[in-house]
C-alpha cells in the first residue's frame, strides 16, 4: 500500500495543519512506513539513512498521541524520551519538533553537555513532554535529582549505531532500566550490526522492521569520483582546484583528525577561500557560528571530522570531499550522505593515497560498485581485480552513481556524462523530511561528554562572510578528454566515520567507531 500523504498515514487535522502552514504535503517513505506502526503502538526498528527525514517518522506519530492524551508531566518528569549521541542532532532534533508542537500544549526539553546544568534543572522542575538528550548528560541530572524517567511512556534511540561507536552502551542500558517497562521504543540506526540486533533484543517488545536504504548503500543521486594521488600535496591541490571551480558550491570536506581538519581549513582560508571547521577542540560557541555562517551561505568550505558532523543537516550542501579515507567502510557512506539531501543531487569525490588503497577497496566491497575515476591511477599491485563488475562506475569520472550501488550504464567503455547547465539550480523535493527543518534559530549547545574532554576555544572566527546561499551546484566545466578535471566535489553532508577521540582522548582506531564521548 502506498500512502502518498501525511492525510493517508492516519495523522489528526491539528499535525496536518501544522505540516500545511510548513509547505509539506509528502511523506518520505521511512515516514510513510512508520508513522502508521507507531501510531498503532508497535516498537519499530527503523533503518534508514542520514536525510531520509526519520525525526518526523518518530516526532510526527508520538506527539499525536502525546496531545490525544492529554494529560501534563509532574515536575521533574518527562513523558517521552529521545536519546542521541551529539549535541548538534540533539539540537536539530529539538528544533524540528519544536515546529511539530506548534499550536499545542506540548512542552520540549533539551539537555545537552557543555552548557549550565542550573539551567537544565531550572527548566526540568516545571516538567517536560518531550525530553531530548545526550545520555551522559542526561544520567548527569538523574543523579543530582533533577530529573526522573518514571512517567515515561516513549523512548526514542535515535542514530543507535553512532551512540554504541561512542561507547554510550553502558549508558543506554542504565537509562533504560529508568523508564518504565511499559513503554514504547523506537530504534532508529543507519547501520544494523551485531551489537545493533543484540540491542534491540534487549529493549524492544517484537518490534516491527522499516528499512528504506539497504546496508552499504549511498543516498540517491550522489555521483561518486576517486582521485588517486601519491599524498597530502596533491590532495589538496586538487581539491583548491575543484573548490574554486565550484565557487557557489557548498563544500562539506572531512578529515580523519581534529589537527588536519585545522590545519586543512587555516591553510585553505589562506588562500583565499571562506572557510571554517568544526572539531572536537572548538568550543561550542565556535561550532554553532560555524555551522549557521555554512547554512547561511557566508562560508562556502567547511571541514570536519566525523564525530563532529554526525547529525548535521544542511539540505544546500552540494560537494562532499573524503580528504582523508574513513577506516570503517560505513563511515563512507554516512559522508556522502551529508549530500543529496531531501531530493537534490550531490557529488562526492574521494582522495586515495597508497596507504589508503585498503580502505577504498573495503567500501566499494561494502557498497556493491567500483567508484570511478576522475584522475590517477591505482598503484599495480593494488589495482581492481580485472573481474569488475560491469557497468559500475570503474570506467572512469563521468559514470552517474546513484545510489551507492551505481547506476548501470552500457557496460563496457566510459559513458558519456550528464551535463548540468553552469548554474542550472537543483530542483528541491517535494518531499518532506523532518530533519531538514533547522527552523529553530537558538543557539545549539555545547557538545556533551561523558569524560569532559575540554574543547579549547582556539579563538578562531568561524563566520567568514561570502557569496550568498546559492544552491546551484554547477559541476566545473568538464573538457572531456580530461580525466583531470573530472574532481568535482562530492556534495554531501555526512554521518559517522572517525578520528581521535572528540572528547580529546587520544585516538581510536577507526573514522566511525569514535568513541569521542560527546554525550
Amino acid at each position: 500500500m502506498h500512502l502518498s500523504t501525511f492525510k493517508d498515514l492516519g495523522l489528526s487535522e491539528h499535525i496536518l495543519e501544522t505540516l500545511s502552514a510548513n509547505g509539506f504535503e509528502k511523506p518520505t517513505p521511512i515516514q510513510a512506513q512508520a508513522i502508521p506502526l507507531v501510531l498503532k503502538g508497535n516498537d519499530l526498528i527503523g533503518l534508514a539513512q542520514t536525510g531520509t527525514g526519520k525525526t518526523a517518522a518518530f516526532g510526527l506519530p508520538m506527539i499525536e498521541k502525546l496531545v490525544a492524551e492529554g494529560k501534563r508531566p509532574d515536575p521533574r518528569n518527562i513523558r517521552a524520551l529521545v536519546l542521541a549521541p551529539t549535541r548538534e542532532l540533539v539540537n536539530q532534533i529539538a528544533a524540528n519538533l519544536k515546529l511539530f508542537v506548534k499550536k499545542s500544549p506540548l512542552k520540549i526539553g533539551v539537555v545537552v553537555g557543555g552548557v549550565s546544568i542550573n539551567k537544565q534543572t531550572e527548566q526540568l522542575a516545571r516538567g517536560v513532554d518531550i525530553l531530548v538528550a545526550t545520555p551522559g548528560r542526561l544520567l548527569d541530572l538523574v543523579a543530582r535529582k533533577a530529573v526522573t524517567l518514571t512517567q515515561g511512556r516513549y523512548l526514542v534511540l535515535d542514530e543507535a549505531d553512532q551512540m554504541l561507536d561512542l561507547g554510550f552502551i553502558h549508558d543506554l542500558r542504565k537509562i533504560s532500566k529508568l523508564v518504565p517497562k511499559n513503554r514504547q521504543t523506537l530504534l532508529f540506526s543507519a547501520t544494523m550490526p551485531k551489537q545493533i540486533a543484540e540491542l534491540a533484543g534487549e529493549y524492544l517488545t517484537d518490534p516491527v522492521k522499516v528499512q528504506v536504504t539497504p546496508p552499504g548503500k549511498a543516498a540517491d543521486k550522489v555521483e561518486q569520483y576517486v582521485h588517486f594521488v601519491p599524498g597530502k600535496d596533491l590532495k589538496t591541490t586538487i581539491l583548491k582546484k575543484t573548490l574554486t571551480e565550484n565557487p557557489d558550491g557548498l563544500s562539506l570536506i572531512f578529515s580523519r583528525t581534529k589537527h588536519g581538519a585545522e590545519k586543512l581549513m587555516k591553510h585553505l582560508d589562506h588562500v583565499g577561500f571562506k572557510a571554517a571547521s568544526i572539531h572536537g577542540n572548538k568550543s561550542q560557541g565556535q561550532r554553532e557560528r560555524a555551522l549557521k555562517a555554512f547554512r547561511d551561505g557566508e562560508i562556502r568550505v567547511l571541514v570536519a571530522t566525523d564525530v563532529a558532523a554526525r547529525g548535521i543537516d544542511i539540505p544546500g550542501v552540494t560537494h562532499v570531499y573524503n580528504y582523508d579515507l574513513p577506516e570503517v567502510p560505513d563511515a563512507y557512506v554516512h559522508r556522502i550522505g551529508r549530500t543529496a539531501r531531501a531530493g537534490r543531487d550531490g557529488i562526492a569525490i574521494a582522495f586515495c593515497a597508497p596507504d589508503e588503497i585498503r580502505l577504498l577497496r573495503d567500501i566499494e566491497k561494502l557498497m556493491g560498485i567500483n567508484i570511478a575515476v576522475a584522475s590517477g591511477e591505482a598503484p599495480a599491485d593494488q589495482a581492481r581485480p580485472s573481474k569488475g563488475r560491469s557497468g559500475r562506475g570503474n570506467n572512469g569520472a563521468g559514470h552517474r552513481k546513484g545510489n551507492g550501488g551505481g547506476q548501470h550504464h552500457n557496460g563496457g567503455g566510459r559513458p558519456a556524462r550528464r551535463e548540468r547547465p553552469a548554474g542550472e539550480p537543483v530542483a528541491a523535493t517535494s518531499g518532506f523530511t523532518g530533519d531538514d527543518l533547522l527552523r529553530d534559530e537558538r543557539r545549539p549547545q555545547r557538545q556533551e561528554r561523558r569524560d569532559h574532554g575540554h574543547p579549547q576555544n582556539d579563538g578562531r572566527g568561524e563566520g567568514n562572510r561570502n557569496h550568498e546561499g546559492k544552491k546551484n551546484h554547477g559541476r566545473p566545466g568538464q573538457k572531456q578528454g580530461e580525466r583531470r578535471d573530472r574532481n568535482h566535489g562530492g556534495r554531501n553532508e555526512n554521518r559517522g566515520g572517525g578520528e581521535r577521540r572528540e572528547g580529546g582522548q587520544g585516538q581510536r582506531r577507526g573514522n566511525g567507531g569514535n568513541r569521542g564521548h560527546q554525550g
